[in-house]
């Protein structure tokens, strides 16, 4: 084998870890050692020799650098893009990451020893996503008017889709009637970034951002592509909110049934009728009342409930399949 073909390839693991605090879903971010100035995910390579599996390993490091012991763990994707990591005459080994979805109710006691490591809501890195009060100004101020000018141009032969821009725009952030799609976080990070509005597009040298000669502020810029995996995270948490109960591992052991509804609203980005989400978890049978009023609900006392944890056996997809008013 030539010494040309021997390509050095290092396995990260890159985790996306998700709380709530005061009905805001929140991502623990790290700023780098290299540059602290660039907010990333927490991030560390796999030893092998350390690590009999990738949880393993990221459950070991996790807790190493934030004090944090994980709960719920799941595998969101490989990344392994070519220049995910480069720098400019760069010779290292080229980085494939593998992203992890994580839940945990510590946000708020947790201790921080690494420094740099914090709790931000995620909606800092994504505003156009929080549809809970409106639908976001964001995106009629500065994401449709350049995407609409964007989608005008001629598309180019090697870099046309299925789908041509105009389709996309309509189907990811539903225009023209179209319905808006919370899934579609990925999606809608992907075409702001292939039509260079973003900052991670003008670090990556895209030519579509390089030509603008300013960008709009579209949320705050990650290291690496820490906000694609972070919006590959979302999404993915938005479609599982449907058909697993995992809303329940960012919940408390007791919390009110508007605790529930605030924490589902937070996670989707939608508002979601009051008495239609109370008879859909009743119908669900998701919860059960404890026999105990709430004082701490700043009104009328509310009942307490938790999660039956039986309705795992009872059927296959115990989930909340919310519809928003919008």
């Amino acid at each position: 084998m030539s010494e040309q073909a021997l390509k050095p390839i290092e396995i990260g693991l890159t985790a996306a870890i998700v709380a709530m605090e005061d009905n805001e879903p929140l991502i623990l971010t790290a700023s780098g050692q290299d540059d602290g100035k660039l907010t990333g995910l927490p991030f560390g390579p796999f030893d092998a020799v350390a690590h009999r599996t990738f949880e393993i390993g990221l459950r070991a490091w996790v807790e190493e650098q934030t004090g944090l012991r994980l709960g719920y763990v799941e595998q969101l994707y490989t990344f392994g893009d070519r220049g995910r990591h480069a720098q400019a005459a760069d010779t290292d080994a080229h980085v494939v990451s593998i992203g992890y979805l994580a839940l945990t109710r510590k946000a708020a006691e947790s201790a921080m020893p690494a420094p740099g490591a914090s709790f931000e809501p995620w909606y800092r890195f994504f505003p156009w996503e929080d549809w809970r009060q409106a639908r976001p100004d964001i995106i009629e101020r500065h994401i449709l008017p350049e995407l609409t000018a964007w989608a005008s141009q001629s598309e180019q032969p090697e870099t046309a889709r299925a789908l041509a821009r105009k389709d996309r725009v309509k189907l990811y952030f539903g225009t023209e009637g179209a319905n808006w799609d919370e899934e579609r976080v990925l999606d809608r990070y992907e075409l702001l970034y292939e039509a260079g509005l973003v900052e991670e597009a003008r670090r990556d040298g895209r030519p579509a951002a390089l030509a603008r000669h300013s960008l709009p502020p579209l949320g705050v810029a990650m290291r690496f592509d820490h906000r694609r995996i972070l919006a590959t995270a979302i999404a993915r948490l938005r479609a599982k909110l449907k058909y697993r109960p995992v809303v329940f591992e960012l919940m408390p052991g007791e919390f009110t049934l508007t605790d529930l509804q605030r924490t589902v609203e937070a996670i989707s980005g939608r508002h979601l009728h009051k008495q239609n989400f109370r008879r859909l978890v009743e119908s669900g049978a998701l919860v059960e009342p404890t026999g105990v009023m709430s004082t701490q609900t700043g009104g009328r006392p509310a009942a307490l409930f938790r999660f039956r944890r039986e309705v795992l056996q009872e059927r296959p997809a115990p989930g909340l399949r919310v519809r928003g008013r919008r």
